[in-house]
């Protein structure tokens, strides 16, 4: 309790300043958290979908079990649900519904970082203006007597000093928060985009699989009506001779 005092008061030298750039690292904290917790429950990925949806062939109701373990804030779950729910449509349809769901996520996994990115800025500057502002009062003192007192001298150096120092430290702590969470989201998004990628082949593959089997029923259909033409025009024609003997 006693370091924290004396802490406090070690930063009540670095002048009126020293109040918003301590908000300004509070708001960092909370962002950093904040983002922490949401991409643990986002950006989690089970080795055994990861592995499936790599796996040539793989069943659609394996994935919807796998899916379903997943929470709904997962953002794979998401995604992939997205191209599940429409591998009925036209391949062209579900990649852009796919993209429209990339857009979404990036979205929320982005939401905050423009504040770490603004403190990243903000801190530095407003340390330094409270470094311009403790040396103006230190030449103050010396200006302003024949006799300089060392006090009021250092007092303007140590606000100079704390609000640069505060005002650093601030900005680094955002900035390695804001970097980590940014690579993270670069990291998920291009996973999503190979491993939708697979998805959508598995559709377009589906597709064409279907579209074979159902060109082979038709001329399958179009061979069996072609073959019951012949054979009733070769039983038309072995009649039409008997009846002719018949009326004779």
């Amino acid at each position: 309790m006693q370091e924290f005092a004396g802490a406090w008061e070690a930063l009540r030298f670095g002048g009126p300043l020293v109040y918003p750039l301590l908000f300004l690292g509070v708001l960092a904290i909370i962002i950093i958290l904040d983002r922490a917790v949401a991409y643990y429950r986002c950006l989690r990925l089970s080795p055994a979908l990861l592995e499936l949806v790599e796996t040539y062939g793989f069943a659609w109701e394996d994935l919807n079990r796998q899916l379903n373990l997943l929470t709904t804030a997962n953002a794979y779950r998401q995604f992939f649900g997205v191209i599940v729910e429409n591998r009925h449509q036209p391949a062209w349809w579900v990649e852009s519904r796919a993209g429209d769901e990339a857009g979404n996520i990036e979205r929320l996994l982005g939401r905050g970082l423009w504040v770490l990115e603004t403190v990243v800025t903000a801190a530095p500057l407003m340390g330094l203006l409270g470094t311009i502002t403790g040396m103006m009062q230190a030449f103050r003192v010396i200006g302003g007597s024949g006799l300089v007192a060392p006090t009021q001298v250092t007092s303007g150096v140590a606000q100079a000093l704390i609000a640069t120092a505060l005002g650093l430290l601030i900005a680094i702590i955002a900035l390695f928060g804001f970097n980590f969470f940014a690579r993270m989201q670069s990291h998920a998004l291009d996973r999503m985009e190979r491993l939708g990628s697979k998805l959508v082949d598995r559709i377009r593959l589906d597709q064409e699989n279907g579209d074979r089997e159902e060109n082979g029923d038709r001329e399958e259909n179009g061979d069996r009506e072609e073959n019951g033409d012949r054979e009733v025009s070769a039983t038309v024609t072995a009649l039409t001779p008997r009846e002719g003997r018949v009326k004779r």
